[in-house]
């Protein structure tokens, strides 16, 4: 293993919810990575955010990791979930509530719910 897979492999291991994505929850950049994050922030879900544009072989190294070629990437208890188009499908069905839940990862729930009122 790479020492970006260590790094990976542990981070994903040693965080309940992490996002790989260009930039900061705080200051993403941008608009994919932005709008997963704005959506964890939003629910209340407390995530690790990993900047790939500060470090060249974790912004590839994620994507040999998950198999996935974009970035942002969700991963959560270890497992990834998918990025911006997969987040957002499973945010309006209330999918990403459903695996919360079943993975014992705390958000609010009223504010998942006012995510698809406001896309209804």
């Amino acid at each position: 293993m790479t020492d970006a897979t260590t790094q990976i492999k542990e981070t994903v291991t040693a965080n309940d919810v992490v996002l790989f994505m260009k930039g900061t929850k705080e200051m993403p950049q941008c608009g994919f990575s932005s709008r997963v994050a704005g959506v964890l922030n939003y629910m209340g879900v407390t995530f690790k955010d990993v900047n790939v544009l500060a470090d060249a072989d974790i912004r590839q190294g994620i994507k040999d990791y998950s198999d996935w070629p974009t970035i942002p990437q969700l991963y959560v208890k270890g497992e990834f979930i998918g990025g911006c188009d997969i987040i957002t499908e499973m945010t309006l069905s209330g999918e990403l509530d459903q695996l919360f839940e079943a993975k014992g990862v705390s958000f609010d729930k009223d504010a998942a719910e006012k995510i698809r009122e406001a896309n209804a």
